[in-house]
């Protein structure tokens, strides 16, 4: 599920791999935590947020 969602990230939103690389060193991670931690870093706009939670919604 984790790489499903990396791959919509950086496909679908152009979420660089270095930004994704920072937040996976987190070690909470999960991927319902993933799109929580990149916005709180700044890495993810309030949109694309709740385009990722429409995402995990439906995988």
């Amino acid at each position: 599920m984790l790489e499903k969602l990396i791959d919509f990230l950086q496909s679908d939103l152009e979420i660089s791999i270095e930004a994704i690389s920072l937040v996976k060193r987190n070690k909470y991670l999960e991927p319902h935590t993933l799109p929580m931690i990149l916005w709180q870093y700044g890495l993810l706009d309030k949109k694309q947020l709740d385009r990722v939670f429409d995402w995990l919604e439906i995988a």
